[in-house]
């Protein structure tokens, strides 16, 4: 045997080794591709079929290998019909998505109860008709919804809405999305805009008096009971007293009395005024009592805002985890911004009681002149007197109960008034009481 001939069945080997190579090399990326090509079809399927849709496909898939194999027509004719109709549906999803969505609202903040509008605008962004399709706006936990026509070539549509706000809170409104689907539900395409609003539904507050008449005592309301050698409010005249200022004698008296007699004042300081409004679900025995406390709350922090007094406005703050619990500070730099504060609060069982709440505003906040406890029906006299103890001496703490629909009533108990209303009209005059008072 030749050299050549011993040689040529090696080389068809190794010309087969390299061909099935190549085609492995070619192979694998080849079908790496075409699972991922699949995985995006199966993920864009997915997307525009809908259970029903799904269920319908199972039934069609089972008719079909029941009907051929069991040799049931009934099972083949409902089968074809699924699939006619299942193809037929599918014909809605065709067509592009060419439009332009603006969502508007009439206001971004509004008191509970007030009717708040809402408009949606659509517009064909296309060269050709586009056809109508199904327009939802989700409004909080509800959609609302419309139906557009078809728009020819820079035509445009939109509806209104109504936001409900019965109820204080933030209420999110948006994305609006688009759905193109069949009649039946089987399919459902949707594109959405990232577009999204919020409304401030703020609670509902009165206008009261000044609350530096006979509560807030500064320079500009009246001095305290506490007397100093140096103030502005004069109060009387003494013996001179080794250690007082020479510049506080009142010469006309002493040359009367025969005695140094020097000037005594009423200490006047800046007022701070602090409001603690408990969060804890053991504070309150309804909703209504919890919304009425926020209302005082928004009511009295937005007098004093308003009168440009130091205002602190605190919640308890339930913490995370084994996280120690706090204090929350609301914002008091302008009344708006107080009341999107006061919208988001919730009652919580892991806040702060009345009486840890009070001791951490009184520790944390200097200069206090006056501390307001806001809370329900639930709190007792005895965690209203704890929690007035826990304030620095000099304070005057008044707590406000939150009763709805009772019979406003006024009583103090040692340093500590109380104030029970029913409703938010019955602040004014207890108000006024216990400045008289």
């Amino acid at each position: 045997m030749s050299r050549s001939e011993a040689t040529a069945p090696r080389a068809r080997f190794e010309l087969r080794e390299g061909f099935l190579a190549g085609a492995i090399v070619w192979l694998v990326p080849a079908g790496r591709r075409a699972r991922g090509s699949l995985a995006r079809l199966a993920g864009a399927v997915a997307s525009v079929v809908t259970l029903l849709g799904r269920w319908v496909g199972a039934l069609v898939a089972l008719s079909f290998v029941l009907g051929y194999v069991l040799g049931w027509s009934e099972l083949v004719a409902i089968a074809w019909a699924g699939l006619v109709l299942t193809l037929v549906a599918s014909l809605y999803l065709l067509g592009r998505n060419a439009y332009r969505v603006a969502l508007t609202m009439t206001a971004d903040r509004v008191v509970v109860g007030e009717r708040v509008p809402g408009h949606v605008a659509v517009e064909n962004a296309s060269q050709h008709r586009v056809p109508g399709v199904r327009v939802e706006v989700p409004v909080g936990a509800g959609i609302a919804e419309f139906l557009t026509p078809s728009l020819g070539r820079g035509g445009s549509t939109g509806d209104e809405f109504m936001v409900p706000t019965t109820r204080r809170g933030v209420i999110p409104i948006g994305p609006v999305h688009l759905v193109r689907g069949d009649p039946l539900g089987l399919f459902r395409r949707e594109r959405s805009w990232e577009e999204r609003r919020e409304l401030f539904v703020h609670p509902r507050t009165i206008s009261i008096p000044s609350l530096s008449t006979g509560l807030i005592r500064d320079l500009e309301g009246s001095p305290t009971r506490d007397l100093t050698s140096s103030d502005i409010a004069f109060h009387a005249l003494r013996e001179y007293l080794p250690g007082d200022e020479r510049r506080n004698i009142h010469w006309k008296s002493t040359a009367k009395a025969g005695t140094y007699m020097v000037r005594q004042f009423e200490q006047s300081r800046r007022s701070h005024l602090v409001v603690a409004l408990g969060l804890g679900d053991q504070d309150y025995e309804t909703d209504d009592e919890f919304e009425l406390a926020v209302s005082v709350t928004g009511s009295l922090a937005g007098r004093a805002i308003r009168d440009a007094r130091t205002v602190s406005v605190v919640v308890g703050d339930g913490g995370r985890g084994a996280g120690r619990r706090g204090i929350r500070r609301l914002s008091t730099l302008t009344r708006t911004r107080l009341l999107d504060d006061l919208s988001r609060l919730e009652r919580s069982s892991a806040a702060l009681p009345l009486a840890e709440l009070g001791r951490q505003a009184g520790e944390s906040t200097a200069g206090i002149s006056v501390a307001f406890l806001i809370c329900g029906s639930a709190t007792t006299s005895g965690q209203l007197r704890e929690a007035s103890r826990t304030f620095p001496a000099g304070v005057d703490v008044v707590a406000v109960i939150c009763d709805p629909e009772a019979v406003p009533s006024f009583r103090r108990v040692a340093e500590l008034t109380v104030l029970r209303i029913g409703y938010l009209e019955d602040l004014q005059k207890s108000l006024a009481r216990s400045a008289a008072a």
